[in-house]
């Protein structure tokens, strides 16, 4: 089992261990959301995800359609997870919550039209998307 937690400690994942789904997600509302470039989740099964504490819900417009459910600590401001509309038997959980630099590296590079471009996300058979998961990029 893997622990990811908010910075204070109050909200908590319990995760059955890696997961092959690791997504970086270059779009504006991802990097308003983290203060950084890119977001970067871990995708798990819902019925696989124990959450403890009382995280607060904030809902948005996803840019790939439907909306999104972030999930962060009212204490700290640390956002743990998300679900998405478009995904609905997933939770997205916040890598930097689960705060070990071992974790896999992501396999999909999400809405790289808004991507700084100073930053790669590389490796053999990351897939790059230049919106959603579904329109390949050209590069």
């Amino acid at each position: 089992m893997i622990d990811a937690r908010c910075s204070c400690g109050a909200v908590s994942l319990s995760l059955p261990g890696p997961t092959e789904l690791v997504a970086a997600c270059h779009c504006i509302d991802c990097q308003r959301r983290t203060g950084a470039p890119f977001g970067v989740g871990a995708f798990y099964p819902v019925e696989a995800v124990t959450i403890s504490g009382a995280p607060k819900e904030y809902v948005r417009a996803a840019a790939s359609g439907g909306e999104v459910r972030f999930y962060f600590c009212s204490d700290c401001g640390s956002t743990v997870c998300w679900k998405a509309d478009n995904l609905p038997d997933m939770i997205g959980v916040a890598i930097g919550a689960i705060a070990d630099p071992d974790f896999p590296a992501p396999v999909r590079s999400a809405f790289e039209q808004s991507k700084h471009a100073w930053v790669e996300i590389g490796g053999a058979g990351v897939a790059h998307f230049e919106q959603g998961s579904a329109q390949k990029s050209s590069g």
